[in-house]
Formats: structure tokens, C-alpha cells, sequence
């Protein structure tokens, strides 16, 4: 089992460093030289006129792939400044390695607990490596969008509608991680991900704003229900308090009497003194 694994690896490594572009392997042949030679001749024969097809200026933000004969040349991308280059057997593309970014357009996910919404964001990202931009993947730009697409679709339909309102910057910083591992053999460095608007459908977010709601009543007739809880307790330690003193008994009714005295002044108040009432009621 071990040796199967190790063989498998061993394989897929092979493979891995196949698929890359070798550019140190600059080995044209003996007719490659030949051409070489004749090109540069040429080059020297129309002079100066062919300077102006030879000498080529790459920008500070650009790097250029020189291809000679079909190969990449000199291991590395060349620029910036002023490039040298011979007519008829060398061609190049230049790379721009400032930071880019593109929106990804509404996609229509189902989460995992089958509410379908609409989500979009935004990337941005940088090329790292101008020969694997150039030599590993046929366009980069779209392939990094394409990308972009497919991982935030298969990362949203393993979240629930909540974890995806709620955790929206653990989850685009998940896309980063795949999108940057994914983009790493095509010279790409993923630098944000951003999930820009999360779309729901309109009689979800009827039911949803009809549940919050519900829950906010329910929170005020629990806090209503509480707070005349304490009021009560506290009638009652008042209450316990003005049994064992009768004058506080009285002194709290006459400043009843002026509190209604003060608000309606064509109210008309008789004052009864209690004991009476509780000798009428000892009589029968």
C-alpha cells in the first residue's frame, strides 16, 4: 500500500513538473543557430533602420516574455527599460503585474438548506510569474474569472442562508485560499475576495422581515411582563412598610391629594379618613 502511494506521488509530481514550463532550457539546435545568425546579419546589414524594429521599451509595471525560435529565453522575464530583440526570430508578450481586479457576475446558488439566493463579488489579484502567465494557461485573465465563478458557486452551496449572511468574511477569505492555490502554477498571487451583495428572493424577505418582527414582539411582551414583576414586588415591600406605620399611611394620601390638586384643579376631593370606614364595617 505504502509503495502504491509512493509511486503515485512520485508520478503525479512528475507530471506536476512537466505541465511547467522549463525556461532555463534554451537549447535552439545547430539550424536554430544558423537562422540566429542570418537574422542578426540581416539586422546588421539594415542598419540603422532596423533599429526601430529591434529595440523595444518595457514599461516599470510590465514585464516581457521573449520567445526565440519558439522558446522562452534568458529564464526570466525581461524589462523594464529598454529590450533588444532580433526581427524574424524573436517575438514576445508583454505582462502587466499591477493589481487587478474584475466583478463576478450574479450567480444563482442553492445554499444547503435549499433557499436559492444570488450572490456577486469582487477579485483582485496579480501576476507574480510572467512566463507561467504566458506559457502555462492560454489566457489567464479569463481562466482566473472562469475560476472565480465555479469556486464561489461549489463554496456557497455547502453554507446555510445564515452562515452566509453572517460569516460572509470567513467565507470569501475561504475563496481566496482555493483561488490562490489554484492560480499558483499560473503565476497568479489571489490578493481579496470580496462578496459584494447577497440577493434573496422577495417572499423571503417578506417571511423574514414578518420573523424578526415577531421576534421583537415577543421580546417587548417579555420585558413588559418583567418590568411589572418588580413594580409588584415593589407595591408590596411599600405596602408591608406603610402597615407598620399608619402615619406614613396618611402622609402618603395627602400627597396624593396634592399630586390631583396639581393636574386637575377642577377636580373635587373629600377627603375620609379610613378609621371611619373600618368602624362602619366593625359595626356590621
Amino acid at each position: 500500500m505504502e509503495t502504491q502511494m509512493e509511486s503515485r506521488f512520485s508520478s503525479d509530481k512528475r507530471q506536476s513538473r512537466a505541465g511547467l514550463v522549463d525556461a532555463a532550457d534554451g537549447n535552439i539546435g545547430v539550424c536554430g543557430w544558423i537562422i540566429l545568425i542570418l537574422s542578426a546579419f540581416m539586422a546588421a546589414i539594415t542598419f540603422p533602420i532596423s533599429i526601430w524594429f529591434c529595440v523595444k521599451i518595457i514599461q516599470e509595471y510590465e514585464r516581457a516574455v521573449v520567445f526565440r525560435l519558439g522558446r522562452i529565453i534568458s529564464g526570466k522575464a525581461k524589462g523594464p527599460g529598454l529590450m533588444f530583440v532580433l526581427p524574424c526570430t524573436d517575438t514576445f508578450m508583454k505582462v502587466d503585474l499591477r493589481v487587478i481586479s474584475f466583478s463576478i457576475p450574479p450567480q444563482e446558488v442553492l445554499t444547503k438548506d435549499s433557499v436559492t439566493t444570488t450572490v456577486d463579488g469582487v477579485v483582485y489579484y496579480n501576476i507574480e510569474s510572467a512566463i507561467k502567465a504566458v506559457a502555462n494557461v492560454n489566457n489567464v485573465h479569463v481562466a482566473t474569472q472562469q475560476l472565480a465563478q465555479t469556486t464561489l458557486r461549489n463554496i456557497l452551496g455547502t453554507q446555510t442562508l445564515s452562515n452566509i449572511l453572517s460569516n460572509r468574511e470567513e467565507i470569501a477569505h475561504n475563496i481566496q485560499s482555493i483561488l490562490d492555490n489554484a492560480t499558483h502554477k499560473w503565476g497568479v498571487k489571489v490578493d481579496r475576495v470580496e462578496m459584494r451583495d447577497v440577493r434573496l428572493p422577495v417572499q423571503m424577505q417578506r417571511a423574514m422581515a414578518a420573523e424578526a418582527e415577531a421576534a421583537r414582539e415577543a421580546r417587548a411582551k417579555v420585558v413588559a411582563a418583567e418590568g411589572e414583576m418588580n413594580a409588584s414586588r415593589a407595591l408590596k415591600e411599600a405596602a408591608l412598610v406603610m402597615a407598620e406605620s399608619p402615619s406614613a399611611l396618611q402622609l402618603r394620601y395627602l400627597q396624593t391629594l396634592n399630586t390631583i390638586a396639581a393636574e386637575n384643579n377642577s377636580t373635587i376631593v373629600f377627603p375620609l379618613p379610613i378609621e371611619l370606614m373600618q368602624g362602619l364595617l366593625n359595626r356590621k
